[in-house]
């Protein structure tokens, strides 16, 4: 039950979307269990994101949630990609985009709780 939230600054294409949907879902498997089948995403464009006081750079604020417990080795190569990802599709600058991780223990879905 994995679930990523974008905040960028910058438009944001149906193509661009298509990409970043599709490769997040090749992404997520790199956490233990999760995979793309159960991966629900999000996008803000053109949200208004300051980063060292500044806004003129592109930036991107990306929230991951997941059921279960930590894995930071798998985070952290999350975070790599994620990143690249990030920096290929809409040119942001890899220094400009923050990751922030939550595991979830208590999620619901489908009128119940797991």
């Amino acid at each position: 039950m994995p679930f990523i939230n974008s905040k960028v600054s910058v438009s944001l294409s149906k193509e661009q979307e298509k990409t970043l949907v599709s490769r997040l879902g090749q992404a997520i498997s790199l956490i233990p269990g999760k995979s793309e089948s159960w991966l629900m995403t999000g996008f803000e464009p053109e949200y208004h994101l300051y980063f060292r006081g500044d806004d003129s750079t592109p930036t991107a604020f990306v929230e991951v949630k997941v059921f279960g417990t930590e894995n930071k080795s798998a985070f952290s190569a999350l975070t790599s990609e994620i990143c690249s990802m990030f920096h290929e599709v809409l040119n942001i600058p890899q220094d400009h985009i923050y990751v922030k991780y939550e595991a979830v223990s208590n999620w619901g879905w489908n009128g119940s709780n797991f």
